[in-house]
């Protein structure tokens, strides 16, 4: 094989006669594979019923035209029909807010409000605008609608028809300029000098006076400062206005060229800023509408305002500073007879979930709960921004959350008067989604309870107790249910399945398990000539005794080439190694290709993946491509020692976060890894956004030791293989200046064997066939001639 020289390929055409797959033994073919949904058929989504439970509607493109069209199926008729556009357009939302008594709702459609009758399923435009309106909410014991529009809340009365504007935020408050001592002084003379004068301020005086008893008519004005004004509402009784106030300091944006432009010029975006932001302010308000009065929220009794990160004592002589480590706040979330009201707290620093009471007429806060995690807060249901799940009981005296404290997301109560938690579920598995049935007598939520990576629908009585399993095939049951709780809309999906929609009655109603029924069927003729593999999910055990799940997909003896490849999925938090179709599905397909050309592939939900609990979530802080480096080379050396894999014939490859292991793996374990394709990856983490980086390595300049630790640009001097670097050059998450600092460090060490392809009109996520289908045939071929060519 010839020398591979180092290049950057600029793809501005793709000719694929040129770009051949070499070797390629699968009837499945690149190309073809690289088109995905136009190959594998276009899913259904976003399935939601109608009030009254007689239809069911959801997102399709069966015919493959240029998006999604709205579908509805009849439970009376068992037939799908297309909804016509203008009959799409007068349909209810799919997201609808109710009052206490389930009898109205209310929901946004294009930016505009409508009041929504239940028992006929009717919709009235409560507005009809130009302007922005939204966030709408009963209040006035469900008399009245609020909403948003701009920054202020307004209110529609269901009685009367009228809508009311209750708050009127300004920058700032007009006043006259303050008079030194000077002009101070000779004010006053020259009213004691002059009666005219004296006579006309008191004329003025009068009016002035007359002026602000009309202003109490008005709606306070509420001066921000120049703040931005967020999480308006008011609450279910009309007495209180809470909002927040949130102070973004100002950061420098990276720049993302774009060359190939419809203009013929190059068109500069400003995209994000990068990791080490000043932390951005939030300050929670109240306003009294009628003592016309608004007052800050004070936090300043939360537990560990005060609390400095243990990775501080690495650096002895650094100072560490974080005067305010409030961050985002939820909420309030009130209990329905607005007397009572939860906030969600989250810190700047990511290692503090407070849950609060609020007392809305002192602006005083009790603490609740705390959540503490020296790494950082996360898990289904427990951060997020605007805080994570909860809500009220029934009782009204206790509430709901999630909590990882047992080291799993679960489910608890709080007594808020005695202020002790129960746990509802436990075990070694995750709670997804809770939420309380229509007759407040039980919990739905969904669970990966008999495997990480297969989540079903469960049911559980409102105290806890017994789970009850409603859904039962293996895979992926993502469950909406009908509004009288009869009937599961289920959008189910298997490994080598993808995601199609089925219906199956509540076994709660019928107490019995009941088929679900297909009712959508998507696949291609194309898709469905091939025979799609279902991989084996493994554990194996690494070096540090740990069980790591993954996905195994191994050829037939007599096309094995003793080569292997071994995939990293993206997002670091996200989960593959699982038995429902998977959002990689171009790479499963990939795969198949791969397999039957010979290869062995592995499919690693390393430290870091999401699935498996708070330990393996946190087992990357401080040091990214770690433990979740070593989890492949762990990995890799399994494939040698059970599948016959030999030493110098592996291969790794992922894009994202898949990507900078690959740039770890290939920098930092050479000796395992003999070739790798890294696709739109990370180089230095430095240059990555705040709110995903800094919750992992903190900031740099606060924690240099982690970045240094953590980013491939540093041990670029370890390159032995062959490695591909593909990126989008106009990538506005992982910026393709990136890969350019990596370029030109790899030149500076005078390393020649890697290779660099660009795609010009290409973000993170790829969109066009022709950019996938150059990707993965470039990566197919440094496959066979870095593994097998030897």
């Amino acid at each position: 094989m010839g020398k591979f020289i180092p290049s950057v390929v600029f793809l501005l055409f793709t000719s694929f006669g040129l770009l051949a797959q070499k070797g390629n033994n699968s009837s499945l073919t690149i190309k073809e594979i690289m088109k995905g949904d136009d190959f594998v058929g276009h899913r259904p989504s976003n399935a939601h019923w109608s009030t009254d439970g007689k239809t069911l509607y959801f997102d399709w493109n069966p015919d493959g035209a240029m998006s999604d069209s709205l579908y509805a199926y009849s439970t009376a008729t068992k037939n799908v029909r297309k909804v016509d556009f203008l009959t799409a357009a007068a349909l209810p939302a799919s997201r609808i807010t109710y009052n206490d008594t389930k009898t109205k709702g209310v929901y946004t459609k294009n930016n505009d409000i409508f009041l929504l009758d239940i028992a006929t399923y009717t919709a009235t435009a409560i507005t009809k605008t130009k302007d922005r309106e939204g966030d709408p909410h009963f209040t006035n014991k469900g008399t009245k609608i609020a909403y948003t529009k701009g920054d202020d809340l307004y209110v529609w009365d269901m009685a009367t028809g009228t809508t009311e504007q209750l708050t009127n935020f300004v920058k700032s408050k007009d006043s006259e300029p303050k008079r030194d001592s000077k002009d101070e002084w000779l004010y006053h003379d020259q009213l004691e000098l002059f009666d005219v004068l004296r006579e006309r301020k008191a004329k003025k005086d009068a009016g002035e006076k007359l002026e602000e008893k009309l202003k109490a008519l008005e709606p306070l004005e509420l001066v921000t400062n120049g703040k931005t004004v967020i999480g308006q509402q008011i609450d279910p009784s009309g007495r209180y206005i809470t909002y927040v106030l949130m102070d973004r300091p100002k950061t420098k944006s990276t720049i993302v060229p774009h060359f190939v432009t419809e203009s013929g010029y190059t068109e500069d975006q400003n995209t994000r800023s990068k990791v080490g932001d000043e932390p951005t302010t939030f300050e929670m308000f109240v306003y009294n509408i009628a003592q016309r009065k608004s007052y800050p929220v004070v936090l300043d009794n939360l537990e560990g305002l005060d609390y400095v990160p243990e990775y501080t004592k690495e650096y002895p002589d650094k100072p560490y500073k974080n005067d305010n480590r409030l961050g985002s706040i939820g909420g309030p979330t009130w209990s329905t007879d607005g007397s009572k009201a939860l906030l969600d707290i989250q810190a700047n620093d990511y290692k503090d979930r407070w849950i609060v009471l609020l007392d809305p007429e002192k602006g005083t806060v009790e603490q609740l709960d705390r959540q503490h995690d020296e790494a950082w807060i996360a898990g289904p249901g427990i951060s997020g921004w605007g805080g994570g799940s909860l809500g009220w009981m029934p009782n009204g005296k206790e509430f709901w959350f999630m909590s990882e404290k047992t080291g799993y997301a679960h489910l608890y109560t709080m007594d808020i008067s005695s202020k002790k938690a129960k746990a509802l579920t436990s075990g070694e598995f995750e709670i997804y989604d809770p939420f309380i049935s229509k007759d407040e007598s039980r919990w739905y939520f969904t669970a990966n309870k008999t495997h990480p990576g297969d989540r079903q629908f469960y049911t559980m009585p409102l105290k806890g107790g017994k789970m009850e399993q409603l859904t039962h095939e293996v895979g992926g049951n993502e469950v909406t249910l009908s509004p009288d709780e009869k009937n599961m809309a289920i959008l189910y999906s298997y490994s080598n399945r993808p995601t199609e929609l089925f219906i199956q009655e509540n076994p709660v109603f019928t107490k019995e398990t009941t088929k679900a029924v297909q009712i959508t069927r998507s696949n291609t003729d194309a898709f469905d000539a091939y025979e799609w593999k279902d991989p084996e999910i493994i554990t194996f055990e690494a070096s540090d005794g740990a069980k790591v799940h993954a996905r195994l997909y191994q050829p037939d003896p007599s096309v094995k080439n003793k080569a292997a490849v071994i995939f990293v999925h993206g997002a670091g938090y996200l989960q593959n190694a699982h038995k429902w179709w998977s959002s990689y599905f171009r790479e499963y397909m990939f795969h198949n290709l791969l397999v039957d050309n010979g290869y062995t592939v592995l499919d690693i939900d390393y430290r870091g993946s999401a699935g498996y609990g708070r330990d393996w979530r946190t087992g990357i802080y401080r040091h990214m491509g770690g433990k979740d480096l070593s989890d492949q080379v762990d990995g890799a050396k399994m494939l040698m020692e059970k599948y016959g894999i030999d030493t110098d014939k592996i291969g790794i490859y992922g894009g994202s976060y898949g990507g900078f292991i690959t740039l770890m793996g290939m920098f930092n374990a050479p000796e395992t890894f003999s070739a790798g394709g890294a696709i739109r990856s990370v180089g230095d983490w430095a240059a990555y956004n705040h709110g995903y980086t800094a919750r992992i390595l903190n900031t740099p300049a606060t924690d240099s030791l982690s970045y240094k630790r953590s980013s491939p640009i540093y041990f670029a001097d370890g390159l032995k293989g062959q490695l591909l670097i593909l990126h989008g050059m106009v990538d506005d998450n992982v910026h393709f200046q990136d890969m350019v600092r990596l370029s030109q460090k790899l030149i500076e060490l005078g390393k020649e064997n890697w290779e660099m392809a660009v795609y010009p009109v290409e973000r993170h996520g790829f969109v066009e066939p022709s950019s996938w289908t150059d990707e993965y045939t470039r990566i197919f071929n440094l496959f066979q001639e870095a593994l097998l060519d030897k």
